[in-house]
């Protein structure tokens, strides 16, 4: 296991285009967007892990998942192991 840093925008040094979380805990990091609404990024959840992901996927857990402001992902600060 290593452990992932996620602080000043950016998670295990790759910059964070947009963010998502949930009231159970839940982060969803998008570093890339590989075509329109599919990301690649950062999960933290029961395993933290890199992964793809849709927006759409994300979206349908509303209103317990929200997509955070692009002004706020800066100030994420979490060290997990992954």
């Amino acid at each position: 296991m290593t452990t992932v840093k996620v602080s000043g925008g950016k998670v295990g040094g790759k910059p964070i285009v947009r963010a998502w979380e949930s009231f159970g805990g839940w982060y969803w990091l998008a570093v890339e967007e590989v075509e329109p609404g599919y990301f690649f990024g950062f999960v933290i959840g029961i395993c933290p892990e890199w992964g793809y992901f849709s927006e759409k996927e994300i979206m349908s857990l509303a209103p317990w998942t929200w997509e955070i402001k692009p002004c706020d992902i800066p100030f994420i600060d979490k060290e997990v192991r992954a």
